[in-house]
């Protein structure tokens, strides 16, 4: 049975007694008409480059294409290695690997665009932290990884994951509403409660504007990543407590469209307003291009 929204999902849960990551596996072997091993065999495909681009981050000497990022990932793994970490390991790692993936990113690397380019840090970095930290089998990980895809079609079609339609809240949103539901299905979370994770997560960061520097997927793009990542982490041990979200999923991604659509054009990834048109980051766009910004 097809879902087209989280009411109906959780209805197909509930009545054949599966995950979500289970009802996402039915739909795409339904859809796509592969088979089953084929389509978990893509989704192991998508978690190594995952995998790789955090390793990449963490070993080699990344500049990003417009100079504005590189080696923060590195910096923030040394500083939690050093045990000073004031976000303690698992929210330390997590964000260093997100901030990591946007760099590899921006470097013309291979990445996952989960569920975009300018947001594709967050899942790596949230997956790989909880794997390490409590050791979760590489098949368990791409089952979530299921998960938060049905997350991520679930916003798409109602909604946006777009910047330049739904400012940043769409893209580093719907990541983070996609990673927050997944931690909590491998944490034992229910699926109402997976859902309701990821609703805390598009909620606290509602509003969020796309302001590239320079039109380039850098900064503060890779910050937001990390921030994004951390939302996750927050969002799913929120609702993994019992604390129930207020407003139902399936009205939290209408309210993320409407607010996306009411944002001025200039905050919605042209590089007009916010952080891209102040002094600084006008000086810095003239210098990468070579013109007057």
């Amino acid at each position: 049975m097809d879902f087209t929204n989280a009411e109906t999902l959780l209805k197909i849960c509930k009545e054949q007694n599966i995950s979500i990551s289970q009802a996402m596996i039915n739909r795409e072997v339904k859809i796509s008409g592969a088979g089953h091993i084929e389509v978990i065999n893509k989704m192991i495909h998508a978690f190594h480059i995952m995998k790789d681009a955090v390793n990449q981050s963490l070993t080699g000497n990344i500049k990003s294409i417009g100079g504005l990022i590189g080696g923060e990932a590195a910096k923030i793994n040394k500083r939690r290695l050093s045990g000073k970490s004031v976000c303690g390991e698992i929210i330390s790692k997590a964000i260093g690997y997100a901030m990591g993936v946007l760099e590899v990113n921006a470097s013309m690397g291979l990445i996952v665009a989960a569920p975009t380019a300018g947001s594709s840090g967050v899942i790596p970095g949230v997956f790989i932290a909880i794997q390490e930290e409590f050791g979760f089998s590489d098949e368990e990980m791409v089952d979530a990884l299921f998960n938060a895809g049905a997350v991520g079609y679930l916003i798409t079609r109602n909604a946006t994951v777009a910047g330049a339609e739904g400012g940043c809240q769409a893209e580093v949103g719907a990541a983070s509403a996609m990673a927050a539901s997944a931690v909590t299905q491998l944490m034992g979370g229910s699926p109402e409660e997976c859902l309701g994770a990821a609703s805390n997560a598009i909620t606290n960061i509602l509003g969020l504007v796309c302001d590239p520097i320079a039109g380039l997927v850098e900064a503060p793009c890779q910050k937001r990543n990390a921030m994004g990542a951390s939302n996750a982490l927050i969002s799913a041990e929120i609702s993994l407590s019992g604390i129930a979200s207020i407003i139902p999923f399936d009205e939290v991604v209408d309210t993320m469209y409407n607010v996306g659509r009411s944002l001025p054009r200039e905050l919605r990834e042209t590089a007009l307003g916010g952080i891209a048109a102040t002094p600084t980051a006008c000086k810095m766009c003239s210098n990468i291009f070579g013109c007057d910004s």
